[in-house]
């Protein structure tokens, strides 16, 4: 059995490139996931596959960091397709393949290249957060009140008006009401 796996990890990532490229490499069951690659406990799919590799089973993905982003990682899962007896090959990466002897070596180096590589993502994410906020940029959910409204909230529940009626006149629920008032 020919398996692919693809991944991408984000929900509004498109999985369309890797999906075709093992598709074309002829796979006969394609395996994906919307998930983070930093480590292999929080992709289900892909501990369902590996569990699932016999002898003679090869599994293909397009690149090393769709299977793993952290070099340990890596050649833990290289050790297990290959104790499974099956092999693996990276499209995009044809020097990682388990067929040769240095496999784990190049994969070791590949990893820990892509983990560099999530570290900077990560760096870069957190800067340009902390450049945003720096700014006065409002991350999360728009308030469904405006200050004004808020003041207006707080005054009504101090006359003693009651949640429900409050939250129908503003077309809110009663817990945003009890948020606003607590």
């Amino acid at each position: 059995m020919i398996y692919g796996y693809a991944r991408v990890s984000t929900k509004k990532q498109d999985l369309t490139y890797q999906l075709d490229r093992l598709e074309r490499a002829g796979c006969e069951r394609l395996i994906f996931e919307k998930k983070s690659g930093k480590n292999t406990q929080g992709r289900p799919e892909f501990l369902r596959l590996l569990a699932s590799l016999e002898p003679g089973d090869t599994l293909l993905a397009t690149v090393s960091d769709r299977i793993a982003r952290d070099p340990l990682d890596l050649v833990l899962i290289l050790r297990e397709v290959e104790s499974a007896g099956a092999q693996l090959r990276l499209l995009d990466e044809p020097y990682i393949d388990t067929a040769f002897d240095f496999a784990d070596v190049i994969a070791y180096f590949r990893g820990w290249v892509a983990r560099i590589q999530r570290l900077k993502i990560l760096e870069n994410t957190a800067n340009g957060r902390a450049l945003a906020k720096a700014r006065g940029v409002k991350f999360g959910r728009k308030p469904k009140l405006t200050p004004r409204q808020r003041a207006e909230v707080v005054a009504r529940k101090a006359k003693g008006e009651p949640y429900a009626r409050i939250a129908r006149l503003y077309r809110v629920s009663e817990s945003t009401i009890l948020r606003t008032t607590s």
